[in-house]
């Protein structure tokens, strides 16, 4: 069974609250077998239950050092880096007297 090692895209560290700015980094397991569909109620199913567990670490080595202490085949997806720069404005940029056009509603 092999382990994905990643870093979720939308992991944003700053202002927010709880354990997701702890642990940024994540451990999956890939399913060993295809989801199945049961008969009488439609519902999916798998009798793989390795696919359900997420590991949560505070670093990308953190995360590799327990793959390996636990003898798991990983592998490691680096987040892709954000080449867009974004611009902080704040509300009071609206009405400076330098702003460029005219402030509408």
């Amino acid at each position: 069974m092999t382990a994905c090692i990643y870093r979720p895209e939308n992991f944003r560290p700053e202002g927010q609250s709880g354990d997701n700015e702890k642990k940024p980094w994540r451990l999956r397991f890939d399913a060993e077998s295809p989801r199945g569909v049961d008969p009488l109620m439609g519902w999916t199913s798998s009798s793989d239950m390795r696919s359900q567990v997420k590991l949560r670490f505070g670093t990308k080595e953190e995360a590799i050092a327990y793959a390996e202490r636990e003898g798991l085949a990983y592998r490691v997806e680096e987040p892709k880096p954000n080449t867009a720069a974004r611009r902080i404005v704040s509300y009071a940029d609206n009405f400076k007297p330098t702003r460029k056009g005219l402030w509408t509603h």
